[in-house]
């Protein structure tokens, strides 16, 4: 991958990010925020991914950062933080793989179809449970962030 396709690929993950929020109605003040948040995502999934970490881990690690990234926004913005973590997660759902899934079994390929049944299932819930550790995660920093000024 050459630098310009890297540039190309993180241009249009915001763009998508930012299309969707608006096919959402997300507020404006929203949008740019949530784009940032879904490129951030995107290119912890795309690192962990060209490092050699595996589709689901990419998706797990990438839902984790829109997670913890979308508190943040939610409370810098005072907004709620489903308007930044929605619109970001567009750019890990395993679309490719759903398409090719329902492609192979239309075409009777059902051994191929059933092998990507099993990377959307396992990519849906890596998701799912990067979300899950994403809350541990802000509720972990919360906690330490309160005993660390009491002392």
């Amino acid at each position: 991958m050459t630098v310009i396709e890297f540039v190309i690929e993180v241009i249009g993950t915001y763009v998508a990010t930012i299309a969707f929020g608006v096919l959402l109605n997300i507020p404006r003040r929203a949008l740019n925020m949530g784009g940032l948040i879904g490129v951030l995502g995107y290119l912890v999934y795309r690192f962990i991914v060209l490092w050699g970490g595996g589709y689901v881990i990419g998706n797990l690690l990438g839902a984790v950062v829109i997670g913890v990234a979308s508190l943040q926004a939610a409370r810098w913005k005072k907004m709620p933080m489903i308007l930044f973590n929605i619109p970001a997660l567009v750019p890990l759902v395993p679309g490719g793989q759903a398409y090719e899934m329902i492609k192979n079994f239309a075409l009777g390929q059902n051994n191929q179809a059933l092998v990507f049944l099993l990377q959307v299932v396992m990519i849906s819930g890596a998701i799912a449970f990067g979300f899950l550790l994403s809350e541990l995660v802000n509720r972990l920093r919360q906690r330490v962030w309160r005993q660390h000024k009491r002392f």
